[in-house]
């Protein structure tokens, strides 16, 4: 039930505010909230530790990093891959051990089964003026018909249920189990499969290949030259623009020279940059991949932040 009724209110509009509020009472609706700039990564900061970076380097995707974490990272998912592969080669050599001995098994059966059918093989001579035959020997079954070997099967098998015996130890049942709760009749739950891992890292944030050879060192200018760029976690204003000394912060576009590794604005490099693109610092010809713009840490719907949380919880149903 909504409370509009229940307002002090002569609309007979059903107000967003009125909304939020019924929401929030009745526990039904997605709940959705900006993030402030408490949430928001700061433009220097490292993508993984979430600090102001000691010694940044960047990825030419634009993900700054502090270069302890990001090789410490690297290194670590280097040695998961490395397990894993062992694992897998563990696991390769497993199956080849368990082709190899069924292969031995089979080749041991066809070995018995052959060994079998040659002892059954009867060896003794015949006597021609005592002994029957064995073309006329079949002629004279044939022609006895199928009573006389009926007969003389159950003549041959003794112990069968003919002999009137009800007990189930006497057909050999003795080596069964008829047990079906037993571990050796339940089904064996085999080890799940390890596929072959990529040996390839990716960057935590834009899941593309990462090598430490790709990764750009960058320097930044600090505002504050006096403490020597002591306790920069403290401070609102770090650094500034390396040409026109613009004070740099999440509301301003950076961008690195890749050349010199020196952090301009993009209204510096628009400006003043662009126009003869040289690197105003060494003197290198620039190109268009030279200038990598830093992401994450700023509120532009560019950089590719999600600035809004957002909670699911059930939907209250029409009726």
């Amino acid at each position: 039930m909504t409370r509009h009724q229940r307002n002090a209110t002569a609309g007979c509009v059903y107000t967003y505010h009125e909304r939020k509020k019924d929401a929030a009472t009745s526990g039904y609706g997605t709940n959705h909230t900006r993030l402030g700039t408490d949430s928001v990564k700061g433009f220097d900061c490292c993508s993984l530790s979430l600090q102001p970076c000691n010694t940044p380097v960047i990825t030419p995707d634009g993900w700054l990093y502090d270069k302890e974490a990001i090789i410490e990272y690297i290194l670590h998912k280097k040695k998961e891959i490395e397990k894993q592969m062992k694992e897998y080669e563990r696991q390769c050599n497993k199956e080849k051990d368990e082709e190899n001995q069924d292969l031995q098994n089979k080749q041991e059966k066809k070995l018995t089964a052959f060994m079998k059918n040659e002892t059954s093989i009867s060896s003794k001579p015949l006597n021609p003026f005592k002994d029957t035959p064995p073309a006329k020997r079949q002629k004279v079954e044939a022609e006895a018909g199928p009573s006389s070997s009926r007969a003389a099967i159950t003549t041959e098998q003794p112990g069968s249920s003919t002999n009137g015996s009800i007990s189930n130890m006497k057909t050999g049942k003795e080596k069964e189990l008829p047990s079906f709760w037993i571990p050796s009749h339940t089904p064996q739950a085999k080890a799940t499969q390890v596929t072959k891992p990529n040996k390839v890292v990716y960057c935590p944030m834009s899941n593309k290949p990462i090598k430490m050879k790709h990764l750009i060192p960058v320097t930044f200018t600090l505002a504050d030259k006096g403490d020597g760029g002591k306790n920069l976690a403290g401070k609102q204003v770090r650094y500034k623009c390396a040409v026109t000394h613009d004070i740099l912060t999440n509301s301003i576009r950076c961008a690195v020279l890749k050349t010199s590794g020196k952090v301009v604005t993009m209204d510096c490099f628009e400006k003043l940059i662009k126009k003869d693109m040289k690197d105003p610092f060494t003197g290198d010809t620039l190109k268009e991949s030279d200038i990598i713009p830093i992401k994450g840490g700023t509120g532009f719907a560019s950089s590719g932040a999600d600035l809004q949380a957002k909670k699911a919880r059930p939907v209250m149903m029409a009726s």
